[in-house]
């Protein structure tokens, strides 16, 4: 089977293929934790896992870099205001983020790098940048010369008659009307020390702007040229141009091969949510209200195409609760009640409904099309457990396609009790096997996990785990 994705560089579906076959290098922007997260910042960051489950189900191993910003304008306005460091401003909103990532059951990235903690990466290539003549020094700060990068604007489609050459603009975020040469580094300002966020540098005292961010950090962690950058719409620009031009001039080399971006969240008014709007709702402020995380979830991944405007409303999220517990209820179903005899045109159904729900995630992510006919047979299933016609070959292509489904879902089944807490336990007691070169209880240990649906990875820094489809009739998937 092959992966299509929307490459917005091109502006076409294009067949994926990572630059290493079965490895696959991707970045994808994080939240910048001047604030919690709302539930459109959510949407994006469902949407990464979504890719990244269905990247894994293709075959490949994925290496995901999602950076937190922990220091930029905002950060440093409100951090002031409350009389406290960035670094203590911002530790409580990324905690919050990770525990709504927990809820939500995003799976893991590789890394997690902190702006704050890669200045010396950002440094150098800022460095770079200068020594190659495509940035200048000018009253203290540093700015990238666009003028110097023909590509710039290839992303958004920039009218590049509008550039105006050694026109410069200093605050992070501005509009298309007002493109010119950007911040890379700002020199200190009164106050910027005693918050934490001034740091030295050959071209004087500053802090990094917020585009050279994530140039370091992807170049850090997967290299010079990206299989996939990931974000939100509302980055293509300036934030994503921004990093083309920055990487692409200081590395010579492309920077990603494939850009994908995700639509807007509206509110109930179909106005787009926004922090600095105000206007925004968090995933703890529906949860008060009621609302099962994992409904959530379902909403936000499986009710439109990533690529697709949604809204927001109670109906909706109550909705998706009923289709989460329409899943759950048929699994269960398939599970307990005992097999009558086999309906070939149902067994044909199931099978065509697998094949075709592939298709739909092959075909740019499309998991509200593909749950839509699995919805269609959840209906047809139903009827016949009714008649005693589900017999053991339906009931193990319905399970298969339910195990399938759950992989990007990741809502049927309901979590055991106390699940991470006996995984880790179960971890420890597999390192401490290896350790005494008990290689024999080691190996049980990860092949009752993987019964179970949990894969353990060995990396570096240490032993994570994440959920797999089961073998048919064993554990969650």
């Amino acid at each position: 089977m092959t992966l299509r994705l929307h490459n917005t560089l091109t502006g076409t579906k294009d067949v994926f293929e990572p630059q290493t076959p079965g490895r696959v290098l991707m970045y994808t922007c994080g939240p910048t934790v001047w604030n919690y997260a709302h539930v459109g910042n959510l949407r994006a960051f469902l949407f990464y896992d979504l890719l990244r489950r269905h990247l894994e189900v293709t075959g490949n191993r994925v290496t995901q870099v999602m950076n937190v910003t922990d220091i930029d304008d905002r950060i440093l306005d409100q951090a002031g205001h409350a009389g406290v460091t960035i670094s203590e401003y911002t530790k409580p909103y990324e905690a919050a983020f990770f525990e709504d990532m927990s809820a939500l059951r995003a799976q893991r990235a590789e890394h997690y790098p902190r702006a704050t903690e890669h200045i010396p990466d950002m440094i150098r290539m800022i460095s770079t940048l200068l020594e190659r003549e495509y940035a200048y020094v000018a009253d203290g700060d540093v700015y990238f010369r666009i003028a110097s990068f023909p590509r710039y604007g290839a992303l958004s489609r920039l009218d590049r008659s509008g550039l105006r050459a050694g026109i410069r603009v200093a605050t992070d975020k501005y509009e298309k009307e007002s493109v010119s040469d950007f911040a890379l580094w700002k020199k200190a300002q009164p106050g910027d020390e005693k918050l934490g966020a001034s740091w030295d540098a050959p071209f004087g005292k500053g802090r990094p702007g917020w585009h050279i961010e994530c140039s370091a950090m992807s170049k850090r962690y997967l290299g010079d040229t990206l299989d996939i950058h990931a974000g939100g719409v509302d980055l293509m620009f300036p934030h994503h141009e921004n990093e083309i031009a920055q990487s692409e001039a200081a590395n010579q080399k492309p920077f990603a091969r494939f850009w994908l971006h995700s639509e807007h969240l509206a509110d109930a008014t179909g106005a787009k949510m926004s922090k600095s709007s105000g206007a925004f709702t968090t995933l703890r402020e529906l949860v008060d209200a009621g609302h099962d995380p994992l409904a959530v979830r379902f909403f936000l991944i499986a009710n439109a195409h990533y690529r697709s405007r949604l809204r927001l409303t109670d109906e909706a999220l109550h909705a998706s609760a009923e289709q989460v517990r329409r899943l759950r209820d048929l699994a269960e179903r398939v599970q307990r009640e005992a097999p009558g005899a086999d309906d070939g045109e149902l067994v044909r159904r199931v099978a065509e409904t697998r094949r075709v729900y592939r298709e739909a995630l092959d075909d740019d992510l499309n998991l509200p099309y593909g749950i839509g006919l699995v919805f269609e047979l959840v209906r047809e299933a139903n009827s016949a457990l009714d008649e005693g016609r589900v017999g053991e070959r339906a009931r193990n292509e319905l399970l298969a396609l339910l195990s399938e489904v759950d992989v990007h879902l990741d809502v049927i089944a309901a979590e055991e009790a106390g699940l991470a807490e006996e995984v880790e336990r179960l971890i420890a007691a597999r390192e401490a096997a290896r350790k005494s070169r008990d290689f024999a209880m080691a190996d049980s240990i990860r092949e009752d996990l993987k019964g179970r649906g949990i894969a353990l990875e060995d990396a570096k820094d240490g032993v994570r785990w994440r959920r797999i489809k089961a073998p048919t009739g064993e554990g969650r998937s």
